[in-house]
C-alpha cells in the first residue's frame, strides 16, 4: 500500500487507535482488580486473623468460636463435605486470591452468597459473609471497552467507505486521457465532500463527452451540409462565365459563408446550451430560414399568423430551415405547409409516416446507422437541441396520410 495514501494513514491510524484502547483496557482491567484485592483483603483481614489466631491457641477450631462469629453475620463452615460443596462447586467463582508463605487466602462467590477461603499448611477455613455481596466492576469495563471497540471499528469501516469513491474516481480519472468518460461508478446520494467531489468529476466527464459529440456532429454536419453548394459552384466555374452566372456563383459563396455561421452556432449550441433570446417576428424568421435553404418561394405554403416569437434569431432559423428542408425532401410533392395554432407553429407534408419514434430521431447520426431513406438524419438532433435551448418541444402525429410536426411553446 502506499504510505502516501489516505487509506494507509486512516488504516494506521485505526491500528493505532486500537493497540492504545485494548492497552487501556488491560490497565484499567489490572487496576480495578488490584482495587478489589486492596478493598477485600482490608475487609476480611481482621477476620483472618481472628481465625488463625484461635486455631494457633487452640489447635481447633469449635463451635464456641462459631457461634461468637454469628453476632457479626459470619458462618463458619466446619464440617469438610460442606466446605468442599462450595470450593469444589463449578459454579463457584474465584474473585480474588492472595498466597503468602504456606498460606492461602480466597474470596469466593457462588449464587450471591460470598465466602472467605483460608488454607493455612493442611488446614482449611470458609466463613461465609452474610453482610455484603461485592459486585465487580470488570463487567461494566468489559462492556464499555466492547461499545468503545465496536465504534472504532464502524467508524473506520464507514470512513473507508466514505473514501472509496475517492479511490474509484483516481482510477476514472487516469483514463479521461483515454476519452474514456463513463464515470457510473460514482453514483451516489450521498453528500459528503468525497461524494460530492465524485459528482462534480462526473458532471465534468459528461460535459467532456458533449462537447466531443458536439465537435464529432460539427465536423459531421459540414461534411453532409457543403456538399450541395460545393458542386453547385464547382459545375458554375465550369460553364460559360455571365452576369446571370457569376450572380448564381455568389449566390453559392454567400450560402457557403451563411452555412459556416450556421455550423458555429449550432456548435455554440451544442457546447453550451446559452442562447441569447430576443422577441421577433414569425415571418421574419421564416424568410431568414428560406434564404438559408435557397428554394424556391413556391415550395413553401404559408398559412400562419405573423406570431411574435421570443427565440434566439440565428438559432431558430437553424431549426425552421431543418425542418422546411426535411419535410421538402421526404414529401411527395416536394411541398411545406406551415400554419399556425395558438402560439405553436406546425409544419406539414404529404408522405408516409415516420417509421420509428420521433426520439429515435433526436440521436446522433441514427440515419447513417439504421440506413434507411425514411430519416432525417442530423436534421432532427438539431431542430431537437435548438428548440430544447429556446423553450419549444417538437411533437409529432400522422394524420389523413400528411406528416404533421408540431414546435409546441414550454409552459
Amino acid at each position: 500500500m502506499n504510505r502516501q495514501s489516505l487509506f494507509f494513514t486512516v488504516t494506521v491510524t485505526f491500528i493505532i487507535s486500537l493497540i492504545l484502547v485494548v492497552v487501556s483496557f488491560i490497565i484499567i482491567m489490572i487496576g480495578n482488580q488490584k482495587r478489589l484485592e486492596s478493598t477485600l483483603f482490608e475487609r476480611y483481614q481482621p477476620l483472618t486473623k481472628m481465625v488463625y489466631r484461635q486455631h494457633h491457641r487452640f489447635g481447633n477450631i469449635n463451635e464456641e468460636f462459631k457461634q461468637s462469629l454469628e453476632p457479626f453475620n459470619y458462618d463458619l463452615y466446619l464440617k469438610k463435605s460442606r466446605i468442599d460443596s462450595i470450593t469444589y462447586n463449578p459454579n463457584t467463582k474465584v474473585i480474588v486470591e492472595k498466597r503468602f508463605k504456606n498460606n492461602t487466602m480466597r474470596v469466593l462467590q457462588l449464587d450471591n452468597r460470598q465466602f472467605l477461603y483460608l488454607n493455612r499448611k493442611d488446614m482449611t477455613f470458609l466463613v461465609e459473609d452474610k453482610n455484603e455481596f461485592t459486585e465487580s466492576s470488570a463487567i461494566y469495563i468489559i462492556l464499555i471497552f466492547a461499545i468503545i471497540l465496536i465504534t472504532l471499528i464502524l467508524s473506520f469501516l464507514v470512513t473507508l467507505r466514505k473514501l472509496m469513491p475517492l479511490k474509484i474516481l483516481k482510477d476514472k480519472v487516469s483514463t479521461l486521457g483515454d476519452e474514456n468518460f463513463d464515470f457510473e461508478c460514482c453514483n451516489t446520494d450521498r453528500k459528503d465532500e468525497v461524494s460530492l467531489l465524485a459528482l462534480e468529476f462526473k458532471k465534468s466527464a459528461k460535459k467532456l463527452k458533449e462537447l466531443k459529440e458536439a465537435r464529432n456532429i460539427f465536423i459531421r454536419n459540414i461534411m453532409h451540409e457543403l456538399k450541395t453548394p460545393i458542386t453547385k459552384g464547382k459545375f458554375l466555374t465550369e460553364i460559360q462565365r455571365n452576369e446571370e452566372n457569376d450572380a448564381k456563383l455568389k449566390e453559392v459563396f454567400n450560402r457557403l459563408e451563411a452555412l459556416i455561421n450556421e455550423f458555429a452556432s449550432i456548435e455554440e449550441l451544442i457546447s453550451s446550451k446559452n442562447v441569447d433570446k430576443k422577441i421577433y417576428f414569425l415571418n421574419d424568421i421564416l424568410d431568414n430560414a428560406k434564404d438559408i435553404l435557397m428554394i424556391d418561394e413556391d415550395r413553401v405554403i404559408e398559412q400562419h399568423d405573423n406570431l411574435k416569437l421570443e427565440v434566439n434569431f440565428k438559432l431558430f432559423s437553424i431549426a425552421i430551415k431543418n425542418l422546411l428542408d426535411n419535410a421538402i425532401k421526404y414529401s411527395k410533392d416536394k411541398k411545406v405547409t406551415v400554419r399556425t395554432e395558438n402560439n405553436n407553429i406546425i409544419f406539414e407534408n404529404s408522405g408516409e409516416a415516420l417509421a420509428y419514434d420521433l426520439e429515435k430521431y433526436y440521436e446522433p447520426f441514427f440515419a447513417n446507422e439504421q440506413k434507411t431513406d425514411n430519416s432525417f438524419g442530423l436534421g432532427l438532433y438539431i431542430v431537437h437541441n435548438i428548440l430544447k435551448a429556446n423553450a419549444y418541444d417538437l411533437e409529432y402525429k400522422y394524420e389523413d396520410e400528411k406528416n404533421i410536426f408540431i414546435c409546441k411553446k414550454e409552459q
